[in-house]
C-alpha cells in the first residue's frame, strides 16, 4: 500500500489565496494526497498580552496584527474548499480551539488532524474523535502517558485514527529524528504510525517511509526565503516532487521479509555455485 503523503501549507500561505493556489497545484503534481492547513480563533490561542506585544511584520507591528495576516475565514475556506473539489485532492486542517474546530465542521472533510501542541487538549481530542472522522495525531513533545491518554480518547469514540511520529524542532536537526520510535508506538499501541517532519531534507522521510511509516507529513513553500516561522523547515515544490519519488522507489525496494532465490539469481547461481 501506498505511504499516504499530507502536503502542510499551514500558514506558508502569508495569506494569499493565490499562494495557495500555487501550493495546492505544486502539491497535486508531486502526487500529493491531500494538502493541510491550521486554524485559529487568534483571541482563544493568545492572551491579550502576548497579542499586543510589538512584532513587525508584512501586516503591521504587533503580534496581533501578525496572527491575524496569516489567518483565513470562511470565505477564503469556501474558495480552498472549491478550488481542492475542483482539483481532486482532499483538505484539512489542524484545528487549536474548540470554536476553530466547530468552524471545520462547516466542510465535508474526509481527515481530521491533531496538531502536537494539542495532544494534552482533552476536550479538543473528545470533539473531534466524535466526529469519527480518520484521524491524523501528531505526537511532538509528548511522553509516552500523554500519547496513551490520547489514544484512550480515541478508541473510547471509536474514531480510526493513527499516530505520527514527530520532533517539533523547525528546522529539525536529522540525528535527532529518533525513527525508531515509530516501532515503539506500533508496537505498543497496535495503530498505524506515520512520520510527521521539520527537517530541511529528504532521507529522513525516506527512511521513515523503509521503517514503516503509513503517512507522511511535510510543510511546503513556493520559497524557503518567504516570510513566515515555518518556511526554513519546508520543502519547496520541487524537492517535494523528487521527496515522493524516493518514497515511491523506496516502497519498492522493501520487498517481502521472506528469504528467497530471485529468479534474475538464478542463471548467477548456476553459474557460479559449483559445489
Amino acid at each position: 500500500m501506498k505511504t499516504f503523503i499530507i502536503a502542510e501549507i499551514g500558514i506558508n500561505h502569508n495569506g494569499s489565496i493565490e499562494i495557495v493556489k500555487e501550493l495546492i497545484d505544486g502539491a497535486i503534481n508531486s502526487g500529493c494526497h491531500a494538502v493541510k492547513f491550521q486554524k485559529r480563533t487568534i483571541d482563544k490561542v493568545y492572551s491579550k498580552e502576548d497579542l499586543d506585544r510589538p512584532r513587525d511584520s508584512p501586516w503591521g507591528t504587533t503580534n496581533r496584527e501578525q496572527k491575524a495576516g496569516l489567518e483565513f475565514g470562511e470565505a477564503e475556506y469556501k474558495e480552498i474548499d472549491s478550488y481542492c473539489k475542483k482539483k481532486n485532492i482532499h483538505w484539512l486542517a489542524s484545528a487549536w480551539d474548540i470554536d476553530s474546530q466547530i468552524f471545520l465542521q462547516k466542510f465535508d472533510l474526509k481527515y481530521n488532524k491533531i496538531a502536537s501542541a494539542l495532544l494534552t487538549h482533552k476536550e479538543l481530542l473528545n470533539l473531534v474523535a466524535s466526529e469519527k472522522k480518520h484521524t491524523f495525531i501528531s505526537t511532538g513533545m509528548s511522553t509516552m502517558d500523554e500519547i496513551k491518554t490520547a489514544v484512550e480518547i480515541f478508541r473510547k469514540h471509536k474514531c480510526p485514527f493513527e499516530l505520527m511520529h514527530c520532533n517539533s524542532t523547525y528546522p529539525m536537526k536529522n540525528e535527532d529524528a529518533n525513527l525508531a520510535v515509530i516501532e515503539t508506538l506500533r508496537k505498543t499501541f497496535s495503530v498505524c504510525v506515520g512520520y510527521s517532519g521539520h527537517e530541511t531534507g529528504r532521507i529522513v522521510s525516506v527512511a521513515a517511509v523503509i521503517l514503516g511509516a503509513t503517512s507522511i507529513e511535510r510543510h511546503i513553500t513556493l520559497d524557503r526565503s518567504m516570510y513566515g516561522s515555518d518556511q526554513a523547515s519546508s520543502l519547496e515544490i520541487g524537492e517535494l516532487k523528487r521527496l515522493i519519488e524516493d518514497i515511491r522507489t523506496a516502497e519498492g525496494c522493501i520487498g517481502s521479509p521472506a528469504k528467497i532465490v530471485h529468479d534474475s539469481e538464478k542463471p548467477i547461481r548456476a553459474k557460479l555455485r559449483n559445489h
